[in-house]
């Protein structure tokens, strides 16, 4: 089993309706994200492309955050989440400098947080909170290993790419174009 996170691009309208999700279901505190929304325009004028992504931690399969972690918070759990077992970690940061993804932050309690694609709630049949609120159906959540999965079907038909390719990290979240 290896969980993914599928994004259509196309379909993104940037209503932050995730990031509220998310903050609510993982009672992320004000000022903190575990996910946010990122514009990137690129082209010149006149043939302006513009993405919108709801970007998060990508649950890399070569993580450097977990192999940085001098006390094995940072770790791999089932289905290749990446997670923070919050009693283990320290708070020295090793992790947040490691990830290309910018994609962690030091909780107000003193541990690392990040996304966690909400194992809890898959682990129950749910979606992650993102991905169950929606309203553009632009996210899509599911194990790459099952052909027959939606997210499997969604990255063997249309083109895609991930961030951050070159760092080697191989990241689980895929943006459709």
């Amino acid at each position: 089993m290896r969980y993914v996170m599928v994004i259509d691009t196309k379909r993104c309208v940037g209503c932050m309706d995730c990031v509220v999700a998310c903050k609510t279901e993982n009672n992320v505190p004000e000022g903190y994200n575990r996910d946010w929304i990122t514009e990137e325009v690129r082209g010149k004028n006149p043939t302006l492309q513009m993405e919108i992504r709801s970007e998060r931690c990508n649950h890399c399969d070569r993580p450097p955050c977990v192999y940085c972690c001098p006390t094995g918070a940072s770790h791999i759990h089932e289905g290749g989440v990446v997670l923070v077992t919050h009693e283990k970690c320290i708070g020295c940061k090793a992790c947040i400098a490691a990830c290309p993804y910018d994609a962690r932050f030091v909780h107000p309690e003193g541990y690392i947080d990040k996304c966690t694609f909400c194992i809890h709630r898959v682990e129950q049949g749910l979606k992650p909170a993102c991905v169950s609120v929606c309203p553009t159906h632009c996210m899509h959540f599911g194990d790459l290993e099952d052909p027959q999965s939606e997210v499997a079907r969604l990255l063997s038909s249309r083109a895609h790419h991930s961030l951050l390719p070159q760092t080697g990290c191989q990241p689980h979240v895929f943006y459709l174009t």
